[in-house]
């Protein structure tokens, strides 16, 4: 019996001490940079007409150097995702899947990255091709929104 209840208090003692986790700086700063949509090209010009705003849409690869540095940098910057988010819907869209080869056909695109603003009809504001630093990025955006 005292072996049972030592066991209970020493399990209690555990989660308690892990509720004092420092909490994971790559989640926290995820929520700072930019905020990517969670569905289709489709839906994403959609959601554009809804709120009239453009779309920021970031083709991608996954073996692409460029695209994975972009992600690690300068969509996780903060004043990047601060404009980014309250101006565009964002998207990102492998280019190597049906719906990314459909927009690489759609759209010309030749090289990864490529960056598009994209007005909620689907014509082209804007493009940039390759990593871009935060503020060349913001700089890109403001080209369709000062």
């Amino acid at each position: 019996m005292k072996t049972l209840l030592f066991l209970g208090l020493l399990f209690f003692m555990i989660v308690g001490l892990y509720s004092f986790k420092k909490p994971n700086t790559s989640e926290i700063s995820d929520l700072k940079g930019i905020q990517f949509f969670e569905g289709t090209f489709q839906e994403a010009l959609l959601k554009a007409k809804d709120l009239n705003k453009p779309i920021f849409l970031d083709v991608y690869a996954k073996w692409c150097g460029p695209c994975k540095l972009l992600k690690k940098t300068t969509f996780k910057d903060e004043e990047v995702g601060a404009y980014f988010n309250a101006n565009f819907i964002n998207i990102a869209i492998d280019g190597e899947t049906k719906e990314g080869n459909e927009l690489l056909r759609k759209y010309n695109i030749r090289a990864y990255p490529s960056l598009l603003i994209v007005d909620s009809n689907g014509e082209v504001k804007a493009r940039a091709t390759g990593y871009q630093k935060s503020r060349i990025l913001i700089n890109f955006g403001k080209r369709v929104i000062p």
